[in-house]
């Protein structure tokens, strides 16, 4: 999310968490660090970063008033347990796990320390935003404590197989580029049938 008045749209449509990318060379780069003040009280707010320095993240983190810091680079264990020292109380951590195929599964146990939640995204050329999917099926693979984010090209026409993916440590799923109209400018009205349908199935 980017846009202040798309923001507040989008919060009506009943999701619990909303994204800001942090990363410059991403098209979707939030360089206006007020426009997070459009997120309302309730809806958690998720900063990603992509391989950026401890300091500068914690800077955003603490200027934005994140709750979770989502990393989507190559960050090392011992970067992520450094950054957790620094971050204000109470900010959670996310590493973002590439996927392709099931050996990409067992690099989430690295995290496992250090990390509150992982995010299962698609392995592609770029970082994330793909539009496609990896084979859900790999995931029963993960065998990890930490809860995770299912993502990766997920759309609107993919309410029914997301009603019947089960994982005991699923918490949710990330939505994005297929519901965009622009990068970082979300179709609210797609977005919002969604949410609801998927709602009716669970």
């Amino acid at each position: 999310m980017r846009e202040p008045d798309n923001i507040r749209d989008v919060a009506q449509t009943g999701v619990n968490w909303m994204g800001m990318i942090f990363w410059q060379q991403s098209s979707r780069y939030v360089a206006d660090l007020s426009a997070a003040n459009a997120i309302p009280s309730g809806i958690e707010r998720v900063g990603v970063f992509v391989d950026q320095t401890n300091d500068l993240i914690v800077d955003v983190a603490t200027k934005c008033h994140l709750n979770i810091v989502q990393l989507h680079g190559r960050e090392s264990k011992e970067s992520i347990a450094d950054l957790r020292q620094q971050l204000p109380k109470g900010v959670r951590l996310m590493k973002a796990i590439s996927i392709s195929t099931a050996d990409d599964i067992g690099k989430a146990a690295d995290y496992a320390d250090v990390a509150d939640y992982l995010l299962f995204d698609t392995k592609c050329q770029t970082v994330g935003g793909s539009g496609r999917q990896f084979d859900w099926s790999l995931i029963d693979n993960y065998q990890g404590p930490l809860p995770f984010l299912l993502s990766g090209g997920i759309g609107p026409e993919d309410v029914e197989a997301v009603s019947k993916f089960h994982h005991p440590k699923m918490m949710g799923i990330d939505l994005n580029s297929r519901f965009e109209t622009a990068p970082a400018h979300k179709n609210v009205e797609r977005l919002s049938a969604f949410v609801g349908e998927l709602r009716i199935k669970n």
